[in-house]
């Protein structure tokens, strides 16, 4: 066979064509319902998807057995009138901004929740929360566990997350009392 400049050309036309035609293919890093009983399809082979979501939507995406992700979340107040969060993590690490949407063992980001409503995404153990975010009252500072593709990670159906309740106490002085001159009568001498 002569490789003269046609063949050449109608060779890289079809090495373009399968590329193209196998990109479609490679998926997003999300989940996908499919299957004959509609079940959830996880394109990566790391874990598996489940049916449930969270409670902001996101697909679980089952970690189990000995080396599964878990967090632990410690708040305490710092000296600027704000707190301070620590994530301790155990087979875990979190991926560098830019990472691939594909999930990956034991890595992924950390959500910072409090009451219920997303604060913050964490690429690291740390994170000062703003005294604004928490007024007068008890709150619940949650860190969840999900995965570059977007899934929550989960142990036995549940997200893997930790919970912190914390107490803001109103730290202005308590008002002083105002002098009051309606019941003050003028003293008389005798």
């Amino acid at each position: 066979m002569s490789w003269t400049k046609g063949t050449r050309r109608r060779l890289a036309a079809l090495a373009v064509g399968l590329v193209f035609a196998t990109a479609g293919c490679a998926g997003g890093g999300t989940a996908h319902a499919g299957g004959a009983s509609g079940e959830a399809v996880s394109p990566s082979p790391v874990g598996k998807v489940l049916p449930g979501t969270d409670d902001a939507g996101r697909h679980l995406r089952e970690a189990g057995g000995r080396d599964a992700p878990k967090v632990a979340v410690e708040v305490t107040p710092d000296s600027a009138d704000g707190w301070d969060v620590r994530l301790t993590f155990r087979h875990f690490r979190v991926s560098t901004p830019g990472a691939r949407p594909t999930a990956v063992t034991g890595r992924g980001l950390a959500c910072l929740f409090v009451d219920g409503r997303r604060v913050a995404r964490l690429r690291g153990p740390r994170y000062r929360l703003p005294a604004r975010l928490v007024p007068h009252g008890t709150h619940h500072v949650t860190a969840r566990l999900y995965a570059d593709d977007g899934t929550v990670w989960a142990v036995h159906g549940k997200p893997v997350q930790s919970t912190a309740d914390i107490t803001v106490s109103d730290t202005r002085p308590p008002a002083s009392p105002r002098p009051s001159t309606a019941n003050t009568a003028p003293v008389t001498g005798g």
